[in-house]
């Protein structure tokens, strides 16, 4: 009986077996990987209209910008932000955002800014310290 069936197998048209039709292996490869791509395709256009079409609030001009910024624990920062002429620094962890200091922009070369997180604390120290002797 068994030998009956394997022949029949191996002697059928690869068109059908026992009637049901054979998928070929690399047609279905290929039908898997047209499908992927598909869906890879329709993510990645997806992603650009929402990007393109997002109806987020823009500031005018890039009114903010992010000076300087250091990790003072696990998930704490202390951030120093420009608005305008205006410098806030702010404390920032996680469901809240504190006002530590407001002060007017400080004019500072680029060579001034640190290059490393741990240079921030010294560096901001720095400039209040400037900023009050001048006061």
């Amino acid at each position: 009986m068994k030998f009956r069936f394997a022949a029949a197998l191996f002697s059928a048209s690869p068109a059908t077996v026992m009637g049901a039709p054979v998928v070929q292996p690399v047609a279905g490869m290929f039908q898997m990987f047209a499908g992927l791509v598909a869906v890879l395709a329709m993510l990645i256009a997806a992603a650009w209209l929402l990007k393109r079409f997002s109806l987020q609030q823009k500031i005018p001009g890039g009114a903010i910008k992010i000076i300087a910024g250091a990790a003072v624990g696990q998930r704490e920062r202390v951030v120093l932000i420009e608005i305008g002429e205006t410098w806030l620094v702010l404390g920032v962890a996680p469901g809240q955002v504190n006002a530590l200091h407001t002060m007017r922009k400080v004019d500072i070369e680029p060579a001034e800014m640190p290059v490393s997180d741990k240079g921030f604390p010294s560096w901001l120290k720095q400039v209040l310290d400037k900023r009050n002797v001048r006061s």
